[in-house]
């Protein structure tokens, strides 16, 4: 019974490590994707990387290249346009259902998150900042309530981490983002469902035409290569 278990935590564990190296830049878009190669650095057998890889096609990460062969999707302008317009509706219901709910506590969090944020800023941590970033607006969308907003984001913010590196280094963007988060932040203290819906699309606006720029000045995501 033990070895039926072993299977599916390898698989989770393939599919991490893929993802993460496609959100991160190391796997490029259009890079082939070798299911051997993938096994060998990984010192796996292949099966486990073959689910993987098919469970990140179903998402989006991966694509078809050629008759049999897999490549990391493209980052495409259409797609990240119309994940943003989707954004958009999520973040400022999210926004103002957390302004009629939140706690102090949550708040407090929130606090520890954006100066996280701030710190990962100064020290040029892109990493960190992408970590802060994602977390940030995790916490806004639990503290919606709406457990369907937080399901639904969860695979999508794994797609705009795909660029996050790139735009975090457009200058001056950084310090914008964490000023907009500390603003949704004080709007949803204070209990203005109105005002955090507003600051939280002009945040998710700002974010999308720099993520646009990104891909239209063709902006390499990362230098880093491999797995």
């Amino acid at each position: 019974m033990h070895k039926l278990h072993v299977q599916p935590r390898m698989m989770e564990q393939v599919y991490g490590t893929i993802l993460d190296a496609i959100c991160d830049g190391r796997l490029a878009p259009g890079e082939r994707l070798a299911q051997e190669g993938i096994a060998e650095k990984l010192n796996v057998s292949r099966q486990p990387v073959g689910q993987a890889l098919m469970l990140l096609k179903s998402q989006g990460f991966v694509c078809k290249s050629g008759r049999r062969g897999l490549m990391v999707s493209p980052l495409e302008e259409d797609f990240v346009r119309s994940l943003y317009e989707f954004r958009c509706a999520l973040d400022r219901l999210a926004a103002r259902l957390a302004a009629t709910s939140a706690t102090p506590h949550d708040i407090a969090h929130g606090k520890r998150v954006v100066a996280q944020g701030k710190k990962a800023l100064a020290n040029g941590s892109v990493a960190k900042l992408i970590a802060a970033d994602m977390e940030f607006h995790r916490l806004i969308y639990e503290l919606s309530g709406n457990v369907i907003i937080a399901e639904t984001m969860s695979l999508y913010l794994n797609h705009l981490r795909r660029v996050m590196s790139a735009v975090l280094r457009i200058e001056g963007y950084g310090e914008n983002v964490w000023m907009e988060h500390d603003a949704i932040l004080d709007a949803i203290a204070e209990g203005d469902a109105g005002k955090a819906e507003a600051v939280a699309s002009g945040h998710v606006e700002s974010a999308s035409k720099s993520l646009q720029h990104v891909l239209l000045a063709d902006i390499p995501v990362s230098d880093a290569a491999g797995l």
